[in-house]
């Protein structure tokens, strides 16, 4: 209600049934007279106003003009009751604290709709207590027979809403909050519905499948039908710097992209977890950007409360690892090569030995190389020459030893060459194919010439490969000992 007036005397209502049903109704109900609105309306028809709303809006002095032009002529116990007012003089020589602020915006609808030629109107508004506790309303006007032209008398009710507009302006909150909460957490989030795929579970079920691991490995392609059938909802902004999207149009239009190739195990063993009821589910999968990079992430699945019985709505949130992953695998290199030359390191050697060794791999070959001259570069040249050697004599053995075998830097200056299921022309032809590599390689850095000392041996049935380490080192150090023999005699 927005109107500020005196109080004006009126006649009893006819019949004292009538007058008594108005003064006991539950509900808070007025009479006003808008006789002054009517003369407010012939004015501005008078001068030429046909945009009533755009008119007041235009200047809101004007509805103040006509919220005052009201006369409130009887209230009833129910409004005094709600209003907090003592009785009616209280109340009408207190409106202005009743009707505050945006009341005179609510108040342009009322007034457009009795512009119209309507005789009745109703809108929402806000009113506020004696006390000053605020009030939600629903208002709702209707000019009494025999007034419609002079709109001389009004009965109003007004019911107090306040409860329910409470109500839904805290789930608004709450449903704002949440969405914040979605839309800017650090995590990939993803909204699903996985309503189909449970119905192609339960289908399962009905048929009588008993165990869903067997069926899939029976009928892999049972897990990419249900791939196909899930439905992404919605994605947080997180998701999309994740998968480097620039909008959530462009990724779900390429969900293709994103749960392809080792992603199918992993959906597999979710959908196991689900038909055995796990409806929360942790597990690390694979996912691929829409640039194709691979990006390794925790996955972790929630069907949402509510939902459990057909999994319309469920919560996926993905953290990123990957970075992780390169470090744990940085980690693991480390442990097995030697950062320098990219050879695995004299750790790995051993445990390769031994393994070999436990396995009673045979025939089994060993190629044991030493740098000439490497203490003399250091002192001469300094030890980043000496690394530069390092290096090129690991791009040879890195090459002469490919896939089959195991080359690595045990020492200082010392290399090995292990080559299982290898015989004595296989390691001649692994040292002839060192030396080939050794020879273009002095080609390429000809300033500083990389020289080897070789050794090599191959076991026998018998031998152990403590033994044949021991054989291929003596061979190597003989060969050593004739370099520098030769060199003394130059």
């Amino acid at each position: 209600m927005g109107r500020v007036g005196g109080v004006t005397t009126w006649a009893a209502m006819t019949g004292s049934e009538e007058g008594s049903v108005f003064e006991l109704a539950p509900i808070s109900m007025w009479i006003e007279d808008f006789s002054g609105i009517r003369a407010l309306f012939d004015r501005w028809r008078a001068e030429g106003v046909q945009d009533l709303r755009s008119f007041l809006q235009a200047d809101l002095s004007r509805v103040a003009a006509s919220s005052r032009s009201i006369k409130v002529l009887r209230v009833n116990a129910k409004t005094l009751e709600l209003f907090e007012a003592t009785d009616m003089a209280h109340l009408i020589g207190n409106l202005d604290r009743v009707f505050q602020g945006e009341m005179l915006l609510t108040h342009i609808n009322e007034l457009e709709q009795l512009w119209n030629g309507g005789t009745s109107f109703a809108s929402e508004a806000v009113n506020y207590t004696l006390g000053g506790r605020r009030l939600d309303i629903q208002l709702r006007g209707a000019v009494l027979p025999g007034h419609e032209d002079t709109l001389g008398r009004v009965l109003l009710t007004v019911e107090d809403v306040t409860a329910r507009e409470e109500a839904r302006r805290s789930e608004l909150a709450s449903r704002q909050h949440a969405e914040g909460i979605f839309e800017h957490s650090p995590v990939s989030l993803w909204v699903e519905d996985f309503s189909k795929i449970r119905h192609l579970v339960e289908d399962l079920r009905n048929r009588g499948i008993q165990d869903m691991r067997v069926f899939t490995d029976v009928h892999p392609e049972f897990v990419r039908q249900c791939m196909t059938e899930i439905r992404v909802v919605d994605v947080n902004h997180a998701t999309l710097e994740m998968f480097g999207a620039t909008d959530k149009a462009q990724l779900l239009s390429r969900l293709h992209t994103v749960f392809r190739g080792d992603m199918e195990p992993h959906f597999r063993e979710q959908l196991i977890d689900l038909w055995q009821g796990k409806l929360f589910q942790s597990r690390e999968v694979v996912n691929y950007a829409l640039d194709g990079s691979e990006r390794v992430v925790i996955m972790q699945f929630s069907v949402l409360p509510g939902h459990e019985a057909d999994w319309s709505r469920v919560l996926v949130a993905l953290t990123d690892i990957s970075a992780r992953k390169k470090a744990e695998a940085y980690l693991v290199y480390l442990g097995k090569h030697d950062v320098l030359t990219g050879l695995h390191n004299r750790a790995h050697y051993i445990d390769t030995l031994n393994r070999l060794e436990r396995q009673g791999v045979r025939p089994m070959s060993v190629v044991m190389i030493d740098i000439n001259g490497l203490k003399e570069v250091n002192d001469r040249l300094g030890h980043d020459v000496g690394d530069s050697l390092l290096r090129r004599l690991g791009e040879v053995l890195k090459e002469a030893a490919g896939q089959s075998h195991h080359a690595a830097r045990i020492g200082g200056d010392e290399f090995a060459v292990l080559m299982p299921r290898a015989d004595e022309q296989e390691v001649a032809a692994m040292v002839e194919s060192v030396q080939r590599l050794l020879a273009v390689n002095n080609q390429f850095y000809s300033a500083i010439q990389l020289s080897l000392s070789i050794g090599c041996a191959s076991a026998s049935e018998g031998e152990t490969l403590e033994a044949l380490v021991r054989r291929a080192d003596q061979s190597m150090y003989q060969q050593k000992r004739e370099f520098y023999a030769a060199r003394r005699q130059r």
